[in-house]
Formats: C-alpha cells, structure tokens, sequence
C-alpha cells in the first residue's frame, strides 16, 4: 500500500508546528528551572583545625547519601564513619590507609576494644579519589540502611560523626587500634529535608545581629551573651527566613547560635556582652529566652512557608535581643577574634498568618524525676485532647518545623499526634539526640493538628553517672523534656504539657516507706527533691516509680501566652487513652545491589584519579 507524500505546504505546516510545541516546552521547563545549585549543598569541618572537610547530598528516591571528604594534609591515611554517640568503639567505619607500598579504601567497622576489622559487606563505595590544589579528594557513597548488622542506619535526627588521622603505614587494617590514633567526633543532621524555596517578598530587608568582635576565650565550651536593640519605633514586620554569618576562619570553633527575644514586660534591658555564665551578667537577661531563630552546624538557611511569617517589633513586643553564641574550641585556641551571628530576613508586608512557637513536653517540675543509674529511662508529656479541643481554631493549625530540647542526660526525644486514640503520625524524632547539638528543624512533612487531637511528647534519659535521682527543673543538673514546635496560625496556646499529680507522687513515697522502712520524709517541709534524695533505689521502687509515671493522673498546663491557664478543670486529669500505636520504623535493604567487592579498593593517591 503506497502511502501519500505530505506537500511541501503541509510538511511546512508540520515541522512549524513541532518548532511551535518544542519552544512551548522549552520556555515551561526554563521558567520552572533555578540555577544549578553546588552538588554538595552541606559542608562542615569535621575537626578544630579544619583539615578535614565533610560536603554531602541525599538522595531520598536512591536512599544513598553521597560524601565528599577533603584531606587537606594526608599523612598516612583517614577514618571516618558514625556511631551511636560518637564512640570510636563499635563504630561504623570507612577507612583510607597504606601499608607504605600501596593504599586501601574500605568498609570496615571497630570492636569494642577499639580494633578495625575488614567488613565482609562493603556498602561504601568509592567512586573517585583525587589529588586537588586543596589535598585529597575521596568521593563515596552508602545507603541510608544496608542491613549489614556491623553498620549504622542513618535516619532522620542527629548523626554523630567520627573521625581519625592515621600518622603512620600499617601492615594491615587489622593492626590499627582507634585508642592510638589522633580522633573527634561532629554532630550533624546528615539527612535534611527536601524542602522547596518559597517565594520571597520584593520589599525584603535584612537585619544583622552578631557579636561584636568577640575575643574567643581559650576554653574548651564558651556560650556568649551579647544584647542588642531594634530602632526605635521599629514597626510590626514579619520574619520570613534567616541564616548563618559565620566569620571566616572560624567555621570550626561556632557550633550554634541563637537569637532571643526579651519579655515585653520590663521597659528596659541593661547592656551586655560577655560569657552568658559570668557573675556580671545582669539576672534580667533571664526573661531574654523568646526564641527567633536558632541555627548549629551544619544547617542552612531556614524558610519560613510562605503564607506565615515570625511577627516582631511594633506594639507589644520588646526592642531587646539576646544573641548567644557557643563556641567549641577543644584545641583552647587563644586570641581568636569573632563576629559571627545570624542574619534576619523580614518584611513589612505582613503575610496571611502569624506563626507562632508552642511548647509541648513535661512543665519544669520536680516531680517528674529519673532514677540514677540508669541506661534508658523514659519520661513522657501530654498535650491533651481537651486542651486542643479547646484552644486550638476548628481548621487546626500546621506544624512546620520543631526543636527538640533536654538537659545533659536526654537521650532520645520524639512526638507523636494521635487523633481518635489512635498514634497517627510522628511531628519529630531524634533517637540519637545530643543536648550538645539543638537546632530548629524544619519538618519533611507539615503535620497538621485539629481540635481534639493529642501531642505526645517522650524523652529518654541515662543516668548511668549520677548518683542520686535527677529531678525536672531549670537547672542544667536538672531535666527537660520540650519540643518547641514552630506553626501556623498562631493562637493564644502557647505551653500545652504535664506532669504527674503530686498527691500521687507523695502516694509513691508512702508506698516506698511501707517496704523500705521510713526513709523517705513525707513530712510537709520536706520538698520533693530531698523527698527522691532519699529513695534507696532497688530495682523494685526503679519499676514501681516508672509505673506511676505510666498510670497516674496528671497535672496539665494548658497556657496562654501570659502564662494563665485557659479556663477549665486542669488537675487529677486522665491519661489521654492510647488504643493503638505506631509500629518502631524498620529499616529497608537496598534494592538490588551489585556485588560488593570482596576486600578492599587499591587507591591510587599520588595524582590523578584512582
């Protein structure tokens, strides 16, 4: 069957009209397109000196993270890896090193005693090492799980990150002992999340508060306290992002900041700029504690959505703020000078919502208290369905981002929202939290919270190094347990959390007594934290006191921003009932894979690629 020829007319027509289409998608594509950004959009300094740099992206459709490692002076090879708190024992390792003939790239892990072995799964793998006017390049990459009992599954929350110097060959792997080597560690979040820019407005200005060419003392851990003022008059306007000013050559000694904003109450703050812990801070700089934006590092800029702004200045709010600085100089580096801070972006275009910050968790009370000597004790607060049901709006509110907080024992902190008595979703969780590393994160995922639902709030503890029980309260030796989420549209809710009733607590030590003998005073001028003091903590008033915390009623703080309760029956509250939980997340293998390499890769270090 012969088929018709087009006329020079119609091919005309068509070959104009798929020109026509092609430039259509073209335009589309390049109006929907931002400039590339770098392939390694998170970069830290792994150690004080700055030798080593980490640079990283996610992937999520791969579940593969790729890292890119910076050796600026190589000597005899590198290790780097994770471990549960930044332990170099039972640590999951990759490591670079040379026998004095050749050098070796492979996956390996520490025992308990700190020896490296060879790991019989090589779930790193090297995809480049190359010399750079900078030093050695390596480039590699793993999954996020890989089911390898010897590896750490990278999740959501903080990683801590180890490394090592290797100074001299060593025959084999296995004669290397992580006690011998010149190591640290670096917290990060590693898996960041994949949130889109939001348009910005056109009359956005910018506002810098940093401190004011800080001498960095000489000390290992320094918080720096430094108040500063927004103009006078200075209108309501919105926040509608921030990031980090980090003075150059100091990237490895700022570890995080934050800016505060002072109570509106007081009319004035007295200056000052100077270690936050010094006696000649002025004790009002205490109602300095409003949170405006926090960064640690590692983070990048944080966005606000873009229908919700941070409202400050104008009436009703302070013109102080309080900028605090940590610096981390392990090395006591002596007369370095700083000016980091943070950079607020804001608006005079108020946007549609005011974004507000609610506190969920456990109020600062002593009767909710851990044990001492233990590995992983858990306290849990409440934000109940009759709190929600009466001080939230009836479309709900959206939580966008959260920053997670405890004292020096915490250990892992999560919140769940249930709805129905059912645990729907998780708001934020951290199973390898640090107090050392707090950071406001923005969310994956907005989770959303109606009239009714609850917010549940639970914090892990170990007490293995105390030796009496540790008590909730203001005080660093004391405890926490607080998720600061960040939502939109504000309401006049802002602290729903609880704790236990403490005529049930004064039932425990009555119950204590009756088995014990009378060591516990029960007597009306004894306070709660000598009433723990003197708990003898056998294993069955450990159980007897977790239980309490399990069933008893509680206390709850449902707050408006002054600090009044909304009205209604707060005390001898029931335990929001909890009929179906959330199964613990369980890591995916990879799809998969191509065989791993038997042994180690042979790298070639001494120029181009290997």
């Amino acid at each position: 069957m012969k088929v018709p020829s087009p006329s020079v007319r119609e091919a005309a027509s068509m070959y104009g009209t798929a020109v026509a289409i092609f430039l259509v998608i073209l335009v589309a594509a390049l109006q929907g397109s931002e400039p590339p950004e770098s392939p390694f959009p998170y970069r830290i300094p792994l150690d004080p000196e700055g030798t080593l740099e980490l640079s990283w992206n996610v992937s999520y459709v791969q579940e593969t993270i790729h890292f890119q490692l910076l050796v600026r002076e190589l000597k005899a090879g590198v290790l780097f890896g994770m471990s549960d708190r930044g332990e170099l024992e039972n640590a999951d390792l990759v490591v670079l090193w040379t026998d004095g003939d050749s050098a070796y790239f492979g996956d390996a892990w520490s025992d308990q005693k700190g020896w490296i072995h060879l790991d019989a799964q090589q779930d790193y793998q090297l995809l480049r090492a190359q010399r750079t006017p900078e030093g050695l390049s390596l480039l590699f990459k793993r999954p996020f799980g890989t089911c390898d009992p010897k590896d750490y599954l990278i999740e959501d929350g903080t990683v801590h990150l180890v490394y090592g110097v290797l100074e001299e060959p060593f025959w084999s792997l296995e004669a290397i002992n992580t006690s011998a080597l010149h190591t640290g560690l670096q917290r990060v979040q590693l898996l960041k999340p994949n949130v889109s820019v939001p348009a910005l407005p056109a009359d956005m200005r910018t506002m810098e508060v940093r401190a004011p060419d800080v001498l960095v003392p000489g000390q290992e851990t320094t918080y720096w306290c430094y108040i500063t003022e927004l103009p006078d008059g200075f209108p309501r306007h919105h926040i509608v992002m921030y990031e980090p000013i980090v003075t150059e050559g100091n990237e490895a000694l700022v570890h995080h900041m934050e800016v505060f904003q002072c109570a509106a109450e007081f009319e004035s703050f007295p200056q000052f700029n100077g270690p936050c812990d010094s006696k000649m801070k002025p004790s009002r700089l205490n109602y300095c504690r409003h949170v405006l934006a926090a960064w640690a590092l590692g983070a990048k800029a944080f966005y606000y959505p873009e229908e919700a702004g941070l409202a400050f200045g104008g009436a009703g709010s302070s013109r102080f703020l309080r900028l605090e600085v940590h610096y981390h100089n392990p090395l006591k580096i002596e007369g370095r000078r700083d000016s980091s801070g943070i950079r607020l972006y804001y608006t005079a275009t108020l946007r549609r919502f005011d974004a507000g910050i609610m506190e969920l968790g456990l109020v600062y009370t002593p009767v909710m208290a851990i044990p001492p000597q233990e590995t992983a004790f858990v306290l849990t607060g409440y934000c109940t369905d009759k709190c929600t049901q009466l001080a939230l709006p009836p479309s709900g509110i959206h939580i966008f981002a959260s920053q997670l907080h405890t004292h020096l024992t915490g250990r892992k902190v999560v919140t769940v929202l249930a709805r129905d008595g059912r645990e729907r979703e998780v708001v934020n969780r951290d199973d390898h939290y640090s107090p050392h590393f707090q950071e406001i994160r923005m969310l994956k995922k907005v989770v959303s919270v109606h009239p009714g639902d609850v917010l549940i709030t639970s914090c892990t503890y170990n007490t293995e190094d105390r030796k009496l029980a540790t008590v909730g309260g203001f005080g660093i030796l004391e405890e926490m347990c607080v998720n600061y989420v960040h939502y939109y549209p504000q309401t006049q809710l802002e602290l729903c959390k609880s704790a236990v009733d403490p005529g049930f607590l004064q039932k425990y030590f009555h119950f204590v007594n009756r088995f014990n003998g009378e060591e516990v005073c029960t007597c009306p001028q004894a306070s709660v934290p000598e009433q723990f003091a003197t708990v003898p903590w056998n294993s069955f008033n450990r159980q007897v006191l977790s239980a309490l915390y399990g069933f008893a009623p509680i206390s709850m703080h449902c707050n408006k921003s002054s600090a009044v309760r909304f009205q209604g029956e707060w005390n001898l509250q029931p335990l929001p009932e909890i009929i179906s939980k959330l199964e613990e997340p369980t890591p995916q293998c990879p799809a998969s894979r191509g065989r791993s390499p038997a042994g180690p890769t042979v790298v070639d270090i001494g120029g181009g690629k290997g």
